[in-house]
Order: structure tokens, then sequence, then C-alpha cells
């Protein structure tokens, strides 16, 4: 399926030092597909990563690097409660809740905070405070509807999992997607056309819908979370970023990384709370999706560049598989200045 995730250069580069891109970056690969048990179910066509093929990557740590830390589960409809350990990346975390309760990992679409209810602001990304309670959403209803594109903008956020699926985070009042009831926030976008999409990240998949011509009628199949009986016909836009708890208790989180092993930090001081939900709502304004542990991954590669140029560099490094475009580079470079001297 050659169309599905292509990427899309946007813009020419950004300055003439700017590097070729690395090779991608996929978040919470593994060296081995499913060695070790860690894999999320059979990938799609496309492969976990997106990529269409074997992803690059180091292989699990050793037990004696990973933190042994323990987390209490349930299920968001509602369980016993589990505990789990021994995780250090998204895709462990789901394999290790799935075998808590006795399901196929791929059954684990994503996890709140503190929070059984499909709350967008208590998403689980790329990091756990060390007494946040975790609640898993697991697949429910599956659902095919027609969407009629009469504006260039449907008016969803995309975001995903870090393990194959992306769903809705946030659809915008008085869209298009906002008059058709049957989608909702929470919502697994499985294939657009009947083309799927597992495997793909969330800014392909924004890219994919955007693309779509206007004035044609689509068809989205979509699967989702299963609902507890006071969540039945609850339907939510999102609330606005950053506006719900911050994660953790002031002992510090669990930093889940895609390469090497997860480790305890302190809290993120408040320039890199600032910056962050700034880069969060950039990457909203230029591509359509919301992942705080990638707004955090590109704070910590810029706050100590000395201008934007240094940061297209360390982006295309690191993060080349975004394409990200030349004033995007910009005002991310502007949002980290501004959060450094304070002027939120």
């Amino acid at each position: 399926i050659p169309w599905v995730c292509t990427l899309f250069s946007l813009l020419m580069p950004l300055g003439l030092g700017r590097r070729k891109k690395a090779p991608p970056l996929v978040e919470n690969e593994e060296a081995e597909p499913g060695r070790g048990g860690l894999g999320v179910g059979e990938p799609g066509p496309l492969g976990v990563g997106g990529a269409g093929g074997p992803q690059m990557g180091l292989p699990p740590p050793p037990p004696a690097l990973r933190p042994r830390l323990v987390f209490h589960t349930q299920l968001a409809h509602g369980s016993p409660t589990g505990r789990i350990e021994g995780f250090t990346n998204v895709k462990e975390l789901y394999s290790k809740i799935a075998e808590a309760f006795r399901l196929p990992a791929a059954e684990v679409m994503f996890c709140t905070l503190n929070t059984h209810k499909v709350d967008m602001d208590k998403l689980l990304g790329g990091q756990i405070g060390l007494e946040d309670f975790i609640f898993a959403h697991v697949k429910g209803q599956r659902k095919e509807v027609e969407v009629f594109k009469s504006e260039e903008a449907l008016g969803l956020t995309i975001t995903d999992n870090g393990a194959g699926y992306a769903f809705i985070k946030r659809i915008k009042e008085g869209s298009v997607i906002d008059h058709i009831q049957l989608i909702n926030v929470g919502d697994m976008i499985e294939a657009i056309n009947g083309q799927s999409l597992l495997g793909c990240r969330h800014y392909e998949v924004a890219r994919l819908l955007k693309e779509l011509p206007r004035g044609r009628t689509f068809t989205l199949k979509l699967t989702e979370p299963r609902k507890a009986f006071d969540m039945i016909s609850m339907r939510s836009g999102g609330g606005r970023p950053g506006s719900g708890p911050q994660l953790g208790t002031g002992r510090g989180t669990l930093r889940l990384r895609s390469r090497g092993p997860a480790t305890v930090e302190d809290l993120p001081s408040a320039f890199e709370e600032k910056a962050i939900e700034k880069v969060d709502d950039l990457l909203e304004s230029y591509m359509g999706i919301r992942d705080t542990e990638l707004a955090a991954t590109m704070v910590e590669l810029g706050k100590d560049k000395r201008n934007p140029d240094e940061l297209a560099e360390a982006l295309d490094e690191r993060l080349g598989d975004f394409a990200f475009p030349d004033e995007f580079v910009f005002d991310v470079w502007g949002a980290i200045g501004d959060a450094k001297v304070g002027r939120y």
C-alpha cells in the first residue's frame, strides 16, 4: 500500500549547513520484534513502526538496568487491581498489562493516569508519576463511518500510543467531525477507505486525512475503547492541553525512553513544563497531532542550541522522519527561548 505511510517533504531545508536527515527515529522500537514477548500483537501490513520493514533499534536492556518499580493498574471499564513492574517502554508496559489481565497485548489501545475516563489530558505519554495509578483502555465496538469532506480541515487532532495505534485526541467544536456523533475522542483510526493504518504514526495519519480531496466522501473504520456503564453515551472534545493536574507527586517520574533503559527523574522544571506545552501546541497547529513526549524530546534537543540552524540540524538527526517545515522550526526555537526567559 505505497500511499498509506508515505512521508512528504514540506519545505526546502533550513540553512546551507542542514544535514541530510538521519535514519528515522521510531519511538518504542525494538531490534527484534517479538523478542522476549515484548511485541504488541501481530503488526499490521506496514509493521508496528509504520516503515514497512524491520526497525533498527537497541535490544531491551538487561533486567538489572530496569527500574524495579511497581505500579497499580486496572482496566478502565472495570476490573480487579493488578500490579505491573519491570517495563522500560510503552510496548513493554502494554504487554505487562495484557499479561496481568490475561488479554492479547493487541487489545490494549492506550492508558490514562488516575482516571478511568477517556480524558486526553490524563493520557499516558513518556512519563509516569511514581505514585500514578494506570487505567488501561481496551478495544470495544468497531464501527465504519462515511464522512463528507465539506471543508479542508476536518477538525481532528491525532495522537498515537507509541505501539502502532493512532487515535483521536481532540475534536474541534463546530468542525466537520464534530457534527458526526458516531465519531468520538479516543476512537482508534483503523483504516481510511479500506486501507489499513495499523502501524502508522500519528503524523502520517494526520497527513493522509489532510490530503483527502475536498468535496468527496471517504470511509473511516474506527474502534472505540470499551466503556464502563457510567461512560456510555459520553462524548468529549478534549480539554485544553495542560489544563489537568501535572503528572507525579513530587517524588519524580519514570521516564520511558525509545532507546535505552527507563530512568527515574525529577519532575520537569517550570521552564521545561512551559516549553513542552508551547511546543505541543505548535505540533497541533502545524501538523494536527499532539505528543507530549515528542515535544519533550524537542525541548531537550533545543534548550542548549545557539541558533535555529543548530536546532534544525539536531531535529534532522534525531527526528528526520517528521520532515518539520522551516517556519515550524523557527517557532519551536522561539517557544523554547520565550520559556527560558519567562515569557509565558
